[in-house]
């Protein structure tokens, strides 16, 4: 399939498109579609919302952000990616509180994330408004570039206090051989996150939150990256420092994410 675009519940024109290209103040929230279904869309529903009075002053109903979903997916295959962008019109965004905010819904094929395992690199760097996905990350892409010239396949992120907080484009969750791990620095949570924590919450399976450093890496379990593609992918290195394998660790992961319902919008 190709790309397909609709801006507030209509296909989106070029004229409507082009001036995107040069605007930079947005957030947005992304997902798989399987079955014109989705997990978690009450947390995608309300990281937008969350964003919005961050960003905006205020946000739209969710029953309108809705509408503009099931739009998109009446018109597109029934297994999709799909992205969620909320803007205000280039040239409003200083308008302030009663400027109108705008929804671009694109549906593109879906995915699943690489096969791992993978090695991170680790980079100092901390996200501007970390608990907003906003647009305009240039680093994000340029970490992950430099790392895979480097010889990485992607790269972890150091706070200046020296602890792990994501990944470029994924959130860090360890494994100590017991509970799962996550890391307690500024990040944006993602959606999958909070599916898996909350699933693996119903079954019983202990979660801590604490600071993690590189020094910390060598008595780790197990390590993934997750996403809006997959609820984990392993992670066998960490700068230098290898990790080991942690199939139990995995499955769990996966066992939580699937026993989320996928949900109409």
């Amino acid at each position: 399939m190709t790309a397909l675009a609709h801006r507030n519940g209509r296909a989106a024109t070029a004229g409507e498109l082009a001036p995107l290209a040069f605007a930079g103040y947005a957030h947005f929230t992304a997902m798989q579609v399987r079955g014109g279904r989705i997990r978690g869309l009450d947390l995608h529903l309300e990281r937008l919302r969350f964003a919005s009075a961050e960003l905006f002053g205020r946000a739209l109903p969710d029953g309108r952000v809705r509408s503009f979903l099931r739009t998109a997916l009446e018109a597109s295959p029934p297994d999709v990616s799909l992205t969620a962008t909320v803007y205000a019109a280039p040239g409003r965004s200083g308008a302030g509180e009663t400027e109108d905010l705008d929804v671009l819904v694109r549906t593109r094929p879906p995915a699943s994330g690489p096969a791992g395992p993978l090695a991170l690199a680790t980079v100092e760097y901390e996200r501007v408004l970390p608990a907003v996905k906003h647009v305009g990350e240039v680093a994000k892409t340029y970490f992950m570039r430099r790392a895979v010239r480097d010889g990485f396949d992607d790269a972890a992120f150091v706070d200046r206090r020296g602890r792990f907080s994501e990944a470029t484009i994924w959130n860090l969750a360890f494994w100590d051989g017991d509970a799962v791990v996550w890391p307690d620095a500024p990040m944006l949570a993602g959606t999958t996150m909070g599916i898996v924590r909350r699933r693996l919450d119903r079954l019983g399976v202990p979660q801590r939150v604490r600071e993690v450093t590189p020094a910390d890496v060598p008595s780790l379990s197990g390590a993934v990256v997750m996403n809006s593609w997959t609820p984990g992918i392993a992670v066998h290195r960490i700068g230098p420092a290898p990790v080991p394998g942690a199939p139990r660790f995995l499955d769990l992961l996966h066992q939580a994410y699937e026993a989320e319902p996928l949900t109409a919008p």
